[in-house]
């Protein structure tokens, strides 16, 4: 049986830790909740779960690993090594893009458009392709939270499809109805899937390399998937121009980007054939998104 730290079997309880550890990130500037759910990460109770329990040898070391690692100022998500992503608990380290919320707002905006083009299908399924997918986080949860859909999952980093395979592989069932592709956006599709697929959707890196991003974000998260050419517009260009080769009459893409660039890709949309181009807020009231719909 293992000890706690000090050698005296049970003296020591992850309450106690905890105590610690929120008085050393707070001090850190960091808030109190990072402490929680740093000790439930070593102690393995889980949310809500009870702290009473004594510290191990290989908990403490563990606790103390991480809490090293996040007052270095690496984020809390790769320290963790997981984070929730809807109804998704996703693995994620530095080869992927952390989730954020505006994902989140990204992946309900393709799941409103799998259901409009479900709704009026009944013998096949939705045909989805998550384009750039890094950890998979938008795919899988399409994957999960529709039965009804085909899923590839396609990305042109092998580490970032390795991550993808990895949480692909604890999905259960729906995991057979996702593909993972290695390749540059389109071209990791098979060529039979032109004009066939019902949504396409995407998180590219669009932001300007003489942009301007938090130093936790530049230091620890990949900067491929952060950055992009021509005033960060290029893989957006290159995903809005492609895309009516491979949707389907009626299909849609959705693509996340900055506020500042949401106009522009609009127009551009309708210049290349788009019927509609919306633009939707992300949860701080910014443009953040754009659904783009062919006629059918």
């Amino acid at each position: 049986m293992e000890t706690d730290p000090t050698g005296d079997e049970g003296t020591i309880t992850w309450r106690e830790v905890l105590a610690e550890t929120e008085h050393r990130v707070m001090v850190a500037g960091l808030p109190a909740q990072e402490a929680h759910w740093i000790v439930e990460e070593a102690s393995g109770s889980g949310p809500g779960g009870s702290l009473d329990g004594p510290v191990t040898v290989r908990g403490r070391a563990h606790h103390d690993a991480m809490v090293g690692r996040r007052l270095a100022g690496e984020p809390l998500q790769y320290v963790l090594g997981r984070w929730a992503f809807r109804g998704l608990d996703l693995m994620v380290d530095p080869r992927v893009l952390i989730p954020r919320p505006e994902t989140e707002v990204v992946a309900g905006l393709a799941l409103t458009e799998v259901d409009r083009v479900a709704a009026g299908r009944t013998d096949s399924p939705v045909q989805v392709a998550d384009l750039g997918t890094g950890s998979g986080a938008i795919g899988l949860s399409i994957a999960v939270e529709r039965t009804g859909t085909r899923v590839w999952c396609t990305d042109v980093s092998t580490d970032a499809l390795a991550v993808a395979r990895a949480n692909c592989a604890g999905l259960g069932r729906p995991a057979r109805r996702v593909t993972l592709a290695e390749g540059s956006w389109f071209e990791a599709l098979p060529t039979e899937l032109k004009f066939s697929l019902d949504v396409v959707v995407a998180t590219p890196p669009y932001v300007d390399r003489a942009g301007d991003l938090p130093v936790e974000v530049v230091a620890w998260e990949p900067a491929e998937a952060l950055f992009a050419e021509r005033d960060g517009r290029a893989d957006l260009e290159a995903l809005v121009d492609g895309a009516p080769t491979w949707l389907a009459p009626g299909g849609a893409l959705v693509l996340e980007m900055s506020p500042d660039q949401v106009g522009d890709l609009a127009d551009r949309a309708r210049g290349v054939g788009f019927d509609e181009a919306e633009i939707h807020l992300d949860l701080a009231g910014r443009d953040r998104a754009m659904v783009a719909r062919l006629a059918r």
